[in-house]
């Protein structure tokens, strides 16, 4: 099953957890803001089957729920 991901912008409070849990799939802005990494925070790019556990991992430990996960392609 394919996994897409993005930040929700407006509620993240740039605490570091993605970026901790899966660097390779989130990065930060100028202002410390989370984005995903590898389709400029689109969702559209699926994620790749080595890196989903980390990107579980992002999601279950983001204390906004602002790590979107999705089965689908977003926006």
């Amino acid at each position: 099953m394919p996994y897409f991901t993005w930040i929700n912008k407006e509620t993240c409070i740039a605490c570091g957890v993605c970026g901790a849990s899966a660097p390779a799939l989130f990065d930060y802005d100028e202002e410390g803001i989370a984005f995903g990494l590898r389709d400029d925070n689109k969702g559209d790019a699926e994620v790749p089957s080595n890196l989903i556990e980390d990107l579980l991992d992002a999601h279950e430990g983001c204390p906004t729920e602002s790590v979107r996960v999705y089965e689908n392609k977003q926006k």
